[in-house]
This record gives structure tokens, sequence and C-alpha cells, in this order.
């Protein structure tokens, strides 16, 4: 998440203060998970620019065998995989919606469990980090053809942040 986050804004010089405020996560988990990050050369050495082409290989190949998904009760919340855009858009979906549970969300589907906890809290604020979380839900639960959307959205977006 913290990776994502790093990728809405290239001209942001992300101190991990400035990312602990905003994704309402410890500083010392910042501190952690960026070092843990630099050796698994997802960030350069500086801990301040993602190596979105290995981000990318690991959220399209790897992230549903760590983060795997196992969908829940019918819950309000926030939609969340192909239940919320970019997704929901370019395809076709039946009656199922997939929820992060949130009392105050705004929708009611089958609950499941985001990347972290503070997820659906922050993601209503912040659209780019928002869409960016739908894509990687839709990675982890996707079939064949959502992954395909999913993985040509990531890429679109990726391709945003290495060019500015």
């Amino acid at each position: 998440m913290i990776l994502l986050k790093m990728t809405t804004n290239r001209n942001i010089v992300w101190q991990n203060i400035i990312l602990s405020q905003s994704l309402k996560i410890s500083a010392s988990e910042i501190t952690e998970a960026l070092e843990r990050c630099r050796i698994a050369k997802l960030v350069d050495y500086t801990k301040k620019r993602v190596n979105t082409l290995a981000l990318q290989e690991f959220l399209i190949h790897g992230i549903k065998y760590i983060y795997p998904i196992q969908p829940g009760n019918i819950v309000r919340g926030i939609p969340t995989a192909f239940s919320a855009s970019p997704i929901k858009e370019q395809i076709t979906q039946g009656t199922e919606k997939y929820v992060w549970p949130y009392i105050k969300g705004t929708e009611r589907g089958q609950a499941i469990e985001p990347l972290y906890k503070t997820v659906p809290e922050i993601a209503k604020d912040d659209t780019g980090l928002y869409e960016l979380l739908v894509i990687v839900d839709t990675l982890r639960i996707g079939k064949i053809r959502e992954i395909e959307i999913a993985t040509k959205e990531l890429q679109k977006r990726f391709a945003t942040y290495d060019k500015e």
C-alpha cells in the first residue's frame, strides 16, 4: 500500500511522516516496510523512488499468493475489485459485489479483507490510491479477463509515474 501511494504522485518527496499521516500507518511501520522494499529492490536505495517494473511484476504474479482473498458475508462497505472504477466499466458483472467492510460504506456486498486495516478510511479521500487498490484487489480475486484488464490499468498508471 505504501508503494502504491508513492506512485500516485512522483513530484512529492515522500517523507515517512507524510506517508504515515496519509495512510494512517505508524512511522515505524513505514520505515520497516520501506527497508524491506529496498532489500527486495521494489524501491531505490534512497527509498524515495518506486521501481515500478518490479512492483508491477510482484502485483501481477505474486500478490494473490501473499494476500489471498476469501470473500466473506454480505456487509456494508466500500466497493472494490471489479465492483468499482476503473474496472467495473470494462466488464459485464453479475449481481455480486465486493466491498471492504466499512460502517460508513455506501454499498452492500461480499466482504473482502483489504491489504491494510486503514484502507477503507483512507481510500474514500484519495481517488488515485483508491483506484490502484481496486486494481490490486482485482488482481487478487479476478479471473483471466479481469486480471488482463487490471494489468492494463496498472501499466497505464505506472507509465504515468515513470514519465513524470
